[in-house]
């Protein structure tokens, strides 16, 4: 649950290109074939309609009953590493990776966030945080 509301918030990506090979009618709107068009992640997973009015916050629990029921039964709104056949190699092996360092790391340590770090997400190729995480490890 952590790790999915952390990719929610600060999805490794901003945005997922894609090209449309055919005529495509979203709604109202008709988009050309061979015109590339951007999905943006981070206002996906902020949206209030789809994750509710506190789409803002790090609520991990929205998530205890399976991404399904976190999105309004729109599944398709949570894609920190795109979706379907055109997904990111890495989405197996960034879970595994995570779930094992935080296992090692917390074994011995307890972390906090150190009371210098400031919260400055930012989006270049990837979201990084500007100024580093500071966090202080206390030994268990």
């Amino acid at each position: 649950m952590i790790i999915n509301e952390t990719l929610r918030l600060y999805s490794p990506a901003i945005h997922i290109p894609r090209m449309v090979r055919k005529e495509v009618r979203l709604g109202k709107l008709i988009i050309p074939a061979n015109t590339e068009i951007y999905i943006p992640l981070v206002v996906v997973h902020h949206n209030p309609e789809i994750w509710g009015e506190d789409a803002h916050l790090f609520k991990p629990e929205r998530f205890a009953d399976g991404v399904a029921k976190a999105t309004n039964n729109n599944m398709n709104a949570f894609l920190p590493f795109g979706l379907g056949p055109r997904s990111c190699v890495g989405l197996n092996f960034s879970f595994t990776e995570t779930k094992i360092a935080l296992a090692m790391i917390l074994q011995h340590y307890r972390f906090t966030l150190s009371p210098t770090y400031i919260h400055s997400p930012a989006h270049l190729l990837t979201m990084s945080p500007q100024h580093g995480v500071q966090i202080m490890l206390e030994t268990l």
